[in-house]
């Protein structure tokens, strides 16, 4: 398993050119590139709309203290925008204040913006006003939709160019839509329509992505040249076969799990979801053993206050807790799956620090650990 971690020596990733806050895909590496060095994220996500702001830095430093590297957000729409052009970014929906303290806390951030999030949220994010047009086609190229959405993300974006860090922030990639390939319209228009919004509001430098289900039929639709494709996949399932699915799309590139299921959604009516702690954690070690970046989904749950809880198709909707019998419950308290999980990222954290992961001095460093151990059972064997 070692060697599937091992980095690209591409002598290009070591330049002295390389500016000194940049984030981007090594294609020939298989890999991401942070700062010049090769870069491999293990994240955890959590929903700043499902956690009061006063619990926001103990949930953040929970997560930094399991050894995450990073944590992974949805921006709900109709969380922000309860009325046509009425924005409310204050008290518990004060997401600059949530981007300053997960990057206070050392965390980077991998930005789900939508205009769609799912995320068994309310209309998945997006808000209920834009029924009143009868006529409109929702996560699709219809006119009067575009129009709502350009108008969004003309408030969200810019709001969040200090923020990438290229610029000094947190923010390393951003995702456009959510599961895009699981929804019947596959409009090609409609993503291209928020490629081309996202990198006017965002630049070109920043990394762009989708996540959709680790098959050909979901990646079809979801898919689009110019946004990096990556999957998402439970534990138990067969790891190589879900990467060579996204492989279909990206033949060369980082591979992604962006939503590793820790637990599972609840139903009313229906028993808590449970997923056993040892599972998860065996299919976390064979990811990460594939030098695959990965994103646990969630790694806290939090709570549907108000009425903001969604519901699945037939008719199926969720319960006021979002618990997810997540690493971190819903109150916040650790739990035996968090201590199984951070053993694991544990030890990838070792490997990194004694191999010199992100150093050019990898495989000096490699060798001489092989030698060493060649040396020991030789001389005492």
């Amino acid at each position: 398993h070692w060697l599937l971690l091992l980095p690209c020596p591409t002598s290009s990733l070591l330049s002295a050119n390389v500016p000194q806050r940049s984030f981007g895909i090594d294609y020939d590496c298989n890999c991401f590139v942070k700062d010049g060095s090769p870069f491999r994220y293990i994240s955890g996500s959590i929903h700043y709309s499902r956690i009061p702001r006063y619990y926001w830095k103990d949930r953040l430093v929970k997560m930094k203290m399991a050894g995450l590297d990073a944590i992974q957000m949805y921006v709900p729409w109709n969380y922000h925008e309860p009325r046509p052009g009425v924005y409310d970014f204050s008290g518990d929906r004060d997401l600059e204040y949530f981007l300053q303290l997960a990057h206070e806390t050392g965390l980077l951030v991998i930005l789900r913006a939508g205009p769609y999030i799912c995320a068994e949220w309310d209309m998945g994010g997006l808000p209920a006003w834009l029924l009143e047009k009868e006529s409109i086609v929702l996560r699709s190229s219809d006119l009067d939709y575009l129009a709502a959405v350009g108008k969004w993300m003309s408030v969200l974006l810019p709001k969040m160019t200090r923020y990438l860090y290229q610029k000094g922030g947190p923010i390393i990639m951003v995702q456009v839509e959510n599961e895009y390939g699981s929804y019947f319209a596959c409009d090609y228009d409609y993503l291209r329509f928020l490629q081309k919004l996202f990198r006017q509001y965002l630049g070109d430098e920043v990394v762009l992505f989708t996540t959709d289900g680790a098959s050909k039929s979901h990646l079809r639709c979801g898919a689009l040249q110019g946004l990096y494709a990556t999957v998402d996949f439970a534990p138990g399932v067969n790891v190589t076969a879900a990467f060579l699915t996204q492989r279909a799309s990206e033949p060369t590139g980082p591979l992604v799990n962006s939503e590793f299921y820790t637990g599972w959604l609840d139903h009313w009516g229906h028993r808590h979801s449970v997923v056993p702690a040892q599972a998860i954690a065996k299919t976390l070690n064979e990811i990460l053993a594939r030098g695959a970046n990965v994103n646990l989904y969630m790694f806290i749950g939090g709570t549907n206050f108000g009425y903001w809880n969604g519901a699945n198709m037939p008719y199926l909707p969720q319960p006021t807790s979002y618990d997810y019998d997540a690493p971190l419950s819903e109150a916040g308290d650790l739990t035996e799956k968090y201590f199984a999980l951070r053993e694991v990222i544990g030890m990838v954290s070792i490997l990194r620090t004694c191999l010199g992961y992100n150093s050019s001095l990898f495989f000096f460093n490699f060798s001489f650990v092989c030698f060493c151990l060649l040396f020991c059972f030789f001389f005492f064997f």
